[in-house]
């Protein structure tokens, strides 16, 4: 039961899916759809992801898809889910999104990720250097975002080179900065800093309370942040009865024993291949693995749903909920967000 307690804002998480049949164009087209269909639900956000070299992922420049995507929404913010600072020189980043920031004033996220997103070769052809790359030396290039879009952090001297520069030349406004994570190191550093932190729930590292309990920790209060703001993200799909929900399902858990098992990730399957796929696997083991790896987290009618993410809100002390999925086709992404705005009271909700 959604309490008032428990009533947050609902955001939305897409990687412009590729599905076996589709090309890039029809994969980004979808994913224009689906912010779409969240903007006239009343849900909060809209971020995309940054991946490099995967078959099912067509999202491979958020700045650009987010550039896209808020031409092609009223209200709903956009932003980067996130944006994978080791790939690009902080300048690049900054530049990007202040112009971004410029377009569309007040509905711009930057969303930062520690992780690569992609090979080491293609992360080394993307950056053109090895400076930057290290996990050490991503505290520092945050705080030098930061600074390049104007923001003071007492206490945290950027780098001589980001204090003389400027990522636009007259701005009026800027992008929210949220540090994304799936560990303790995010949680503290976007503690640290005082920035809101979004916590990657779906991809079950089952550390989710640890690193909340970590960033209410190290919180201190900043000129973006008075107070902790969590927002954690699960993967969630709908259908009108368990058994389809569970059949939708099927191409995520392809997906993640793909990515767990260092098996070729081509594109989404369709339900009909993937059970058949599934069907082929020792039952025992498929099932031990399923419990820890899902694919899916919540793959249930939509009213079973909206109590799961209830009690996720009540586990975490989240702020925020983000949503995603994988399925074969749009007309279920759609269906889901739907269905979960009509049932949940604060997607409408101000962020």
């Amino acid at each position: 039961m959604v309490t008032t307690s428990n009533r947050v804002p609902l955001s939305v998480l897409d990687l412009a899916p590729v599905a076996v049949g589709q090309s890039s164009a029809d994969a980004l087209a979808a994913t224009t759809t689906l912010a779409r269909t969240a903007d006239a639900a009343g849900y909060a956000r809209f971020w995309v992801a940054e991946h490099h070299a995967m078959p099912a992922v067509a999202s491979t420049s958020p700045g650009v898809l987010i550039a896209h995507l808020a031409a092609a929404t009223d209200r709903i913010r956009v932003g980067s889910g996130g944006v994978m600072l080791p790939n690009h020189p902080t300048l690049v980043v900054a530049e990007q999104f202040a112009m971004l920031e410029a377009l569309h004033p007040d509905r711009i996220d930057l969303g930062i990720g520690r992780a690569p997103g992609a090979d080491p070769m293609t992360a080394a052809a993307l950056r053109r250097t090895v400076e930057g790359l290290g996990v050490e030396d991503f505290p520092a290039e945050v705080i030098d975002v930061l600074a390049l879009l104007g923001h003071e952090l007492p206490g945290r001297a950027p780098s001589l080179r980001a204090t003389r520069l400027s990522a636009t030349p007259a701005a009026t406004s800027s992008p929210q900065v949220w540090l994304l994570g799936s560990s303790s190191f995010s949680a503290e550093l976007a503690g640290s800093l005082g920035l809101p932190f979004s916590y990657a729930h779906h991809f079950n590292t089952g550390h989710t309370l640890q690193a909340a309990e970590a960033y209410r920790r190290a919180f201190r209060p900043s000129p973006a942040l008075d107070a902790p703001r969590l927002m954690v993200s699960a993967s969630v799909l709908v259908a009108d009865s368990d058994e389809e929900a569970e059949h939708l399902a099927g191409p995520s858990r392809v997906m993640a024993l793909a990515l767990r098992t260092g098996r070729p990730l081509g594109p989404i399957v369709s339900p009909e291949e993937a059970a058949r796929q599934l069907a082929g696997l020792d039952p025992v083991a498929a099932a031990e693995f399923f419990a820890k790896v899902p694919g899916t987290q919540v793959a249930t009618t939509a009213d079973r749903a909206v109590e799961e993410l209830a009690a996720l809100v009540e586990r975490t002390g989240a702020d925020e909920l983000m949503l995603t999925g994988t399925a074969f086709d749009t007309a279920t992404r759609v269906h889901t967000l739907e269905q979960l705005a009509a049932r949940w009271p604060a997607a409408v909700d101000a962020v």
